[in-house]
């Protein structure tokens, strides 16, 4: 009996981009977004410590402050640092991000989808035949018979 590969990252590029796209987020985004959403809450150093391993931007965490992603769960007090955490929107974002990885389609609506819409940038919509070849996959993958 063959077993079937495990494939989560057979189309992570185009997922990412999926997201890039109806979030607008950068590579770094996604990639901080990974880590530290099993971390519950840190701190500013934590954040720093995985920031070093991407591209440098000395204004990411501010960034991802104001647009939402990051909140503060508590402020510093005496020699205590300043916590924060993942807001909701960010950790629906990571959930869904899984979601996608374990096979479930991508919305192939304008409401939906930005990378459809008549304003969308070339880069985006060169994804489009790919996410439709990804779809049609995982249909078909629910259509086989367990063994």
């Amino acid at each position: 009996m063959a077993k079937t590969p495990m494939n989560y990252l057979k189309y992570w590029r185009v997922i990412r981009q999926y997201y890039k796209s109806k979030y607008d987020l950068t590579q770094a985004d996604i990639d901080i977004l990974l880590f530290m959403y099993s971390e519950g809450y840190f701190t500013k150093k934590k954040f720093d410590k995985y920031d070093r391993l991407i591209t440098w931007d000395k204004h990411r965490f501010g960034s991802m402050m104001r647009r939402g992603l990051f909140e503060i769960f508590r402020l510093h007090r005496g020699n205590k640092p300043t916590i924060f955490q993942m807001t909701d929107h960010a950790k629906l974002i990571v959930q869904d991000i899984y979601r996608k990885l374990n096979g479930e389609e991508i919305p192939m609506t304008v409401s939906n989808n930005p990378m459809l819409k008549r304003k969308a940038k070339f880069s985006e919509k060169v994804y489009i035949d790919m996410i439709l070849e990804m779809n049609k996959t995982i249909q078909q993958q629910r259509r086989l018979p367990r063994e």
